[in-house]
């Protein structure tokens, strides 16, 4: 049976070359993702783990043509192949196995040494693997990603000061707005940017008047639990967002949920939009007392740790490459793996057939032994293969070939 090859992509965009509303048009809120992955299987895609953030959303995945995985991504999001096109970026094989390093080190975040990624990751991995679409080689990238960005974490100052759009958030309100101890704040939307904006809300502005509403009231209420804060409906989001002074939304809504009409109030009112899509309607700044902040606007406020962080470049970098050159060189010896096998499997039945025939011929023979000796001499011919193959870089593709040749070998079609 001829399979066909299969390459790995990491296809997506990111906020480099994607607006917040580009970036809206392509983000996957959970039940799209979950339907992408069914979608995938179906399709025969053998490995996918999507990740969809506030700043990026990206595929990686073995496809024969990257446009399958685009042709994915589109079809469970409101965003356009063309529109994909203009923003977008496609890597294979060894550069799309750099980019998930990248991105899950937080060297290729918005704001820089964002460590909120990894756990994204993870998740991700862990949601692929439950639908059965995370392969060995997808699985040990990203526990090499995961390594790397541990070590890049304990041995570099690379996620010093602000490193998330949450502590960003917090670290605008509290340059910019005056006894901010004293003012009311109100956090719509409890998901991961939520509670952790709400954890950096409590440590550093000593506010003892946040409200939380999130449409699931229970989810606000375990945040609350932990914070002792106040937690209202949802219906009455429009008379909290009144008498607040601070509104900060972090929900996963597709569409705008705070708008013009629902301010009534005509005290100074700071409105901060983490959310992708956008979650607060433009419509909000044609009132003289409303600021609008999106995090597009916030990941460009750089704060005194930024240049600081930034001479750890280069060591997070020796990190990734030192990681990364490990799993390649685990990748290369796979690309023999399957020949090895086969050889063993040839041997093997070459032991059967021989012993068979020994059987008839020998009055008391030893089966037993005979096994145990032709296994062990099995063991030994495939272990010079793997040996030369393992020291014979340059031209193990070619050894590859000539072997498969002596020993008619079927082909092995994965391709990295």
């Amino acid at each position: 049976m001829q399979h066909k090859t299969t390459y790995f992509y990491a296809i997506g965009l990111s906020y480099k070359k994607a607006d917040a509303e580009i970036r809206g048009h392509f983000s996957l809120n959970d039940a799209a993702k979950a339907n992408l992955l069914r979608q995938a299987q179906n399709n025969g895609i053998e490995s996918l783990v999507i990740i969809s953030t506030c700043n990026r959303t990206e595929l990686y995945g073995f496809a024969e043509h990257p446009y399958q995985l685009i042709h994915l991504l589109c079809e469970n999001t409101k965003g356009t192949v063309e529109e994909f096109q203009e923003v977008a970026y496609v890597y294979k094989g060894k550069e799309a196995i750099s980019q998930m390093f990248k991105v899950g080190s937080g060297l290729d975040s918005q704001i820089l040494g964002d460590f909120e990624i990894i756990s994204q990751l993870k998740s991700a991995a862990r949601q692929s693997k439950k639908e059965g679409l995370l392969n060995s080689f997808t699985e040990r990238l990203i526990n090499a990603v995961i390594q790397a960005s541990k070590r890049i974490k304990n041995e570099t100052e690379l996620s010093s000061g602000a490193t998330s759009v949450s502590f960003a958030a917090v670290q605008y309100i509290m340059a910019n707005v005056e006894n901010v101890s004293d003012k009311n704040i109100l956090l719509f939307g409890t998901g991961k940017i939520g509670r952790n904006t709400c954890e950096n809300l409590v440590k550093h502005t000593k506010n003892s008047h946040i409200t939380l509403i999130n449409r699931t009231k229970t989810k606000a209420e375990e945040v609350a639990g932990k914070f002792n804060l106040v937690v209202k409906d949802y219906d009455n989001l429009e008379a909290e967002i009144n008498a607040s002074d601070i509104v900060i939304v972090a929900t996963g809504a597709q569409n705008p949920t705070v708008y013009k009409s629902l301010i009534s109030t005509k005290n100074p009112l700071l409105l901060l939009d983490l959310s992708i899509p956008k979650n607060i309607k433009e419509d909000v700044s044609e009132l003289e007392n409303v600021t609008l902040v999106h995090m597009d606007d916030l990941a460009k406020i750089t704060d005194d740790t930024l240049e600081k962080r930034k001479t750890f470049i280069p060591k997070a970098e020796d990190i990734i490459t030192e990681v990364m050159t490990e799993f390649n060189a685990w990748l290369d010896t796979l690309k023999f793996v399957p020949t090895i096998q086969a050889i063993k499997l040839k041997l093997s039945d070459l032991k059967k057939s021989e012993i068979n025939t020994q059987r008839k011929k020998i009055a008391d023979f030893n089966e037993d032994q005979a096994e145990a000796i032709s296994n062990s001499i099995i063991q030994k011919i495939t272990n010079h293969f793997a040996h030369h193959l393992r020291a014979d870089k340059n031209t193990s593709d070619e050894s590859i070939e000539l072997i498969k040749k002596i020993f008619q070998l079927e082909e092995t079609t994965q391709n990295v």
